[in-house]
């Protein structure tokens, strides 16, 4: 299931994914899996209140007549969300680059990001979010340095 704004397959204007992978499934956490199976029920209770009425429209959050919401409602609804929980204003976009740059610096391999975020190919990430780890640099320096260097360190 992809993110409000997505259908299950391909994007809202009814263009094709970026890349096979976006139409995939890839892991969630317990808890995003429990609030998708919630929104599910919700899902299935306007529709049965709607009955024909129902538009099936194939995409996870929908208003309660199963049409899509405009994407400007969306980030709307995230902005006032935002003010009401006295957050700093960012675009919802943001939450996806936030995202990568956590998962980065939290050591998870830059092949499992780029699948997360659809990337047709490892290289759009690392150019995308390598800049958001200024410490890479130095830490492969040194663990390249520590194997060249391994052995005439220790005879000293």
């Amino acid at each position: 299931m992809q993110c409000t704004g997505d259908r299950l397959a391909g994007s809202q204007t009814g263009v094709a994914p970026a890349s096979p992978l976006t139409s995939g499934f890839s892991a969630r956490s317990p808890t995003g899996i429990e609030a998708l199976k919630a929104q599910a029920q919700r899902q299935l209770a306007d529709q049965d209140e709607k009955g024909v009425a129902w538009s099936d429209s194939g995409y996870v959050f929908t208003k309660e007549s199963g049409e899509p919401w405009h994407p400007q409602m969306v980030s709307r609804a995230f902005e006032q969300a935002l003010v009401a929980a006295k957050l700093p204003r960012i675009r919802l976009h943001d939450l996806r680059h936030t995202h990568a740059t956590l998962a980065l610096q939290a050591g998870i391999h830059p092949k499992v990001v780029s699948e997360r975020l659809g990337h047709a190919t490892i290289a759009i990430t690392l150019d995308t979010y390598s800049h958001a780890i200024p410490a890479m640099q130095e830490e492969e320096a040194a663990l390249i340095a520590g194997l060249v260097f391994a052995d005439t360190q220790s005879s000293d």
